[in-house]
């Protein structure tokens, strides 16, 4: 059987319905992988970059959901810096299609099940 494949999910609190969404995928019945985030409650409690950290080291790679409020989330932007220093490829993925927003530095690409698929086979 395959390995299971780990991805972290990078997302502006803004866009926490959209993770679900996201998550919501792994029900599929082909998807060999999960994906994880540091759920955006837990980001002011003490030891939150520690933990997400620890996280972004087990996974395969990392998702940004990319939006217009990726431009201001501290979080998600310490988070996609986090995997790069990790050294994790990072995949954009444009949380909304009527939203291009780019984020510097990070490839996005459109929200289909074949970019997401094929980004996480690539891992």
């Amino acid at each position: 059987m395959a390995e299971t494949k780990v991805v972290f999910v990078a997302f502006a609190m803004e866009d926490e319905r959209q993770r679900d969404f996201l998550k919501g995928q792994t029900l599929h019945p082909r998807a060999p992988y999960q994906f994880i985030d540091m759920s955006v409650k837990e980001r002011y409690e003490s030891g939150w970059k520690e933990k997400v950290r620890t996280r972004i080291r087990r996974s395969h790679g990392v998702v940004a959901l990319v939006s217009a409020d990726s431009l201001t989330s501290e979080g998600q932007a310490w988070e996609i810096q986090c995997a790069k220093d990790e050294g994790k490829p990072v995949r954009g993925i444009w949380a909304y299609k009527d939203d291009r927003t780019v984020l510097p530095g990070v490839s996005t690409v459109a929200w289909n099940d074949v970019n997401v698929a094929s980004y996480i086979d690539s891992l």
